[in-house]
């Protein structure tokens, strides 16, 4: 039975996740390498919660509880030595989770699963570098992870049923809906959405309309509650570019190559809402979407 969790990494992702699971009972251990973000983790688990609070999710005494169920350390081998099951939101990054993956095998206790939250990257080859490549597998949840109810479980080449059939019950007892899917560049979500915002991002490279009326024809004629840009620029345009070129590599398809426009701005570092500025430009406390000066 899976009582205790390891959440590596305490960005946008980890701590989303670390949140849900201890607001479900779980103990969890959040890991990053630093104290700082995982300070800032844990405030912004409790602001979260304090929205859940608000509108009436859960009660005052839930936040307590559910805080009360996290642990942080800076140590990935001290942990996740009494893990049942890691779960790595670190950074888009091939190089850096399998560096994690590596850690993570070889002090976890035997039997622990290990999950991925990647959105893209082979859980295959992620496995491969474990000595359980029948207990690795994907989990990916999707931003923001207290409100969205997916999560997209990925099957590598070795991962076995028992191990999938787990993390499907755990799923729903976060009161998520478990989605399997098989390993294959960008999975089924990002697969579909990224080519989307790509073309999204060539319309307005090209000059077909602006990014107000790109965003607007999306949500009004398509029923998006986002339209594909302002949508890029919350995931991050430095994650769509990696989400992007995984799917460029993966499939050896030009039909994947990323907008050359997309490739400038992250060069230039507008990476969207974590940086202020994408396809629209973001101000502390303000609600209000403006389209950078840029695009006007």
């Amino acid at each position: 039975m899976i009582k205790n969790i390891t959440v590596i990494g305490a960005g946008t992702m980890g701590n989303g996740i670390a949140h849900v699971f201890a607001q479900f009972g779980f103990s969890v251990t959040l890991v990053d390498i630093a104290k700082e973000p995982l300070e800032k983790a844990l405030a912004t688990i409790a602001k979260n919660i304090d929205r859940q609070v608000a509108k009436g999710i859960v009660s005052a005494d839930d936040k307590q509880q559910t805080l009360d169920r996290i642990t942080t350390n800076t140590s990935i081998e001290e942990g996740v030595k009494k893990a049942d099951l890691v779960v790595e939101a670190a950074t888009e990054n091939t190089e850096l989770k399998l560096k994690i993956f590596k850690q993570a095998d070889a002090a976890a206790p035997a039997g622990c699963l290990l999950a991925t939250n990647t959105s893209s990257i082979s859980v295959t080859r992620i496995a491969a570098v474990t000595k359980r490549p029948e207990l690795v597998i994907g989990m990916h949840f999707m931003n923001p992870v207290p409100v969205m109810k997916l999560v997209e479980i990925i099957n590598g080449y070795s991962t076995s049923e028992e191990t999938t059939q787990t993390i499907i019950s755990l799923s729903k007892q976060l009161d998520k809906i478990p989605c399997v899917v098989n390993d294959y560049p960008g999975f089924t979500a990002n697969r579909i959405l990224m080519p989307m915002i790509n073309e999204a991002i060539y319309s307005l490279y090209e000059g077909v309309a602006g990014v107000a009326e790109i965003d607007t024809v999306m949500k009004l004629g398509m029923a998006h509650p986002m339209g594909p840009l302002q949508l890029a620029d919350f995931i991050g345009l430095d994650v769509c570019l990696n989400i992007l070129r995984v799917l460029q590599e993966g499939f050896g398809n030009p039909k994947y190559a990323p907008c050359p426009l997309l490739v400038n701005m992250v060069t230039a570092g507008k990476r969207g809402v974590k940086s202020g500025e994408g396809f629209y430009t973001y101000t502390a406390g303000s609600k209000e979407l403006v389209v950078s000066s840029q695009f006007l």
